[in-house]
């Protein structure tokens, strides 16, 4: 076996519903949007999930079970995991679970260029993120209560909860944010800030 590829969310989640039964891609695909793994996963470009599939399969971590015949649809390709799959599965889920990675989402990337706009034009963007959040939030809510009304155990929705909880802290932040450049307790000089710019390290 090949050296395993860098664990990804949806690598991880190719391996954990293949250890439920074999599938094809388009089985694939459809389980996560059906178990509300989209929320966590991003599954919109069906290409992804075709390159995912390839590397961990000339990882050996999954194999070709069988091409499946249909008159209703063209032949597809039946993928199930290997004992080797299953083992890099709970490595990666272990490590994922522990070890809190370093990364780069757009909104802090944003935020550390705000000089960029007028505080008019920021509340005006922060307002509308807040607006989206709290639809967001929402539909969580509706969601999770449709979950737990189904009687599905509380482990099987963490992700749910743990995407409420981040969601809820973000909107109290942002709307603590908007109001302090609603009443003028955020402001700054666009001088002073050149001049510390230039200024001596």
């Amino acid at each position: 076996m090949t050296t395993p590829p860098t664990g990804s969310p949806l690598a991880l989640t190719v391996l954990a519903l293949l250890q439920y039964k074999p599938l094809h891609p388009y089985g694939v695909q459809r389980l996560i949007k059906q178990w509300g793994k989209d929320k966590v996963v991003n599954v919109g470009q069906r290409t992804s999930l075709y390159r995912t599939i390839d590397r961990l399969t000339a990882a050996g971590l999954i194999k070709v079970r069988e091409m499946e015949r249909d008159q209703a649809y063209p032949e597809r390709t039946v993928y199930e995991i290997t004992d080797s799959g299953r083992a890099v599965a709970r490595e990666w889920l272990l490590d994922m679970l522990a070890m809190p990675k370093r990364e780069f989402p757009e909104f802090p990337a944003a935020l550390s260029h705000l000089l960029m706009l007028t505080p008019l034009e920021i509340r005006d963007a922060l307002e509308r993120r807040a607006r989206t959040l709290d639809e967001a939030l929402a539909t969580l809510d509706t969601e999770m209560s449709a979950e737990t009304g189904h009687g599905l155990p509380r482990i099987a929705m963490l992700e749910a909860e743990y995407l409420r909880t981040v969601t809820a802290a973000e909107l109290q932040w942002l709307r603590a944010v908007i109001d302090d450049l609603g009443g003028g307790n955020l402001n700054w000089s666009a001088a002073d800030l050149l001049a510390f710019a230039e200024g001596p390290e």
